[in-house]
């Protein structure tokens, strides 16, 4: 053997130094993913450094929540000087009902998007959740409110995760299937409706489904509700900020950790402020809505769920590089149907929320138009529609900007296809603005 022969590197060598930089790729695609878990940037632990970290992601394009609350400022601003009801405690109280439903769409709706993918079925599977619980609390079977709702979930569930399975299973793009379940939902949610001669609508009777939307809690039982929740809030943010500040990881400085919880803790007293007062006009009326702590707990609940738990860092992931996901270990089926039965599920429970508010549910809902705004909620609010990046936040902002709008349009005497437009040029330019940082985030890397 020659030297030269000698000095040649082995060919397995060379395949296993491809297929380890290969899985090194991999790695670092897999956490760059699940860095969006992550709300600040490296530091020492200082203000200043925390500072400079912020504006290193502003001028990289990631704003986060920034414009956004901005933007919503600016309409409140517009709105109150067009029509000085818009900020007094009736109409306020009545913005919280009007976006609840929005933003639990929001919310499912989120679950698919991560994934890069999108469920157009979403509406009219929360529809189908909403009539099946009006059916199953109906004069004809009188059960349980509780179990009631149990139905409507379980159903709405089931078609979600049936929407993933395919997709999954026979590899068809997301959009065409979900588009043919929208379609055929719409039969359904008539054969649903028109079940035990109900003739295409079905009246909610019972007291607490009612009350989902329309009934509010004591002033006392507010008090608890906001103690509580700031108080928990406080708990989890102090805890996690040290131990990243220990770690000497990821981590807001003191200072910033109190602003975040004295923040909550003003954005919750004037909550109370705003629903404890009396709105009432022949008899008193006063107290937060139902909806308000049950939109809170899921809110809570699918954080925790996104941001602490293997599953979540999971979808993250496959949202980010599904073929880096799948190389490190990740079942990409099973997630991924996991997503869709979870967006089944929180549509099932907008659609109760939808029920509620109109005290029953028929063949009239527009689906179509309730999956549309579920995706605006969540885009309007900071989600990627090209997966791997947005928090259920989003979807709580997206909501609520969305129902101010309509709310406010409506104050100043906007018709219905102005408010429909208005709406459109929002969504559009909020997909512009992420695109654009997209783009510019790309290309300084």
């Amino acid at each position: 053997m020659t030297d030269e022969e000698s000095s040649l590197p082995d060919e397995s060598e060379t395949a296993n130094s491809g297929l380890q930089e290969s899985q090194d790729q991999d790695v670092v695609a897999i956490d760059s993913a699940t860095s969006v878990l992550e709300a600040d940037d490296v530091s020492d632990g200082s203000f200043n450094a925390y500072l400079k970290g912020s504006l290193t992601k502003l001028r990289s394009g990631q704003s986060g929540l920034l414009p956004i609350l901005v933007g919503l400022t600016a309409l409140v601003i517009f709105f109150q000087l067009k029509n000085s009801l818009f900020l007094s405690v009736g109409n306020l109280t009545n913005l919280l009902t009007q976006a609840s439903y929005l933003v639990m769409f929001g919310f499912a709706e989120i679950w698919v998007l991560l994934l890069g993918e999108i469920d157009l079925s979403a509406g009219y599977n929360g529809a189908i959740g909403g009539a099946v619980m009006a059916v199953l609390a109906g004069t004809y079977h009188r059960y349980p409110w509780w179990l009631a709702i149990l139905g409507g979930l379980a159903a709405s569930t089931a078609i979600g995760a049936l929407v993933g399975t395919i997709v999954i299973r026979l590899r068809i793009p997301s959009f065409i299937v979900s588009l043919a379940f929208l379609l055929g939902l719409q039969g359904i949610l008539l054969k649903v409706v028109n079940f035990d001669n109900y003739q295409g609508s079905v009246s909610v009777l019972n007291g607490p489904l009612l009350d989902l939307v329309n009934g509010n809690l004591s002033r006392t039982a507010g008090w608890i509700l906001i103690a509580g929740a700031v108080g928990i809030y406080a708990v989890l943010v102090i805890v996690s900020d040290a131990r990243r500040r220990r770690s000497k990881s990821e981590g807001a400085p003191f200072i910033i950790t109190l602003v975040k919880v004295f923040g909550v803790a003003a954005s919750g007293l004037v909550l109370l402020l705003v629903c404890n007062a009396n709105r009432g006009i022949i008899v008193p009326l006063s107290g937060i809505p139902f909806c308000v702590p049950i939109i809170l707990g899921f809110l809570i609940t699918w954080k925790f769920l996104l941001t602490r738990t293997r599953f979540g860092r999971n979808i993250y992931a496959i949202g980010g590089n599904a073929e880096a996901a799948r190389r490190a270990g990740i079942n990409l089926g099973l997630n991924r149907v996991t997503a869709f039965a979870l967006t089944g599920l929180t549509a099932g429970a907008a659609g109760i929320l939808y029920t509620s508010r109109l005290g029953g549910s028929s063949a009239a809902v527009d689906g179509g138009q309730l999956v549309l705004l579920a995706v605006a909620a969540a885009v309007i609010g900071g989600v990627s529609l090209f997966g791997g990046r947005g928090k259920m936040i989003h979807a709580l902002v997206g909501g609520m900007i969305i129902a101010i709008i309509y709310n406010g349009m409506g104050l100043i005497g906007l018709d219905a296809a102005t408010q429909d437009i208005v709406i459109g040029l929002v969504l559009l330019a909020a997909v512009s603005v992420e695109a654009v940082s997209r783009r510019g985030s790309t290309v300084r890397a």
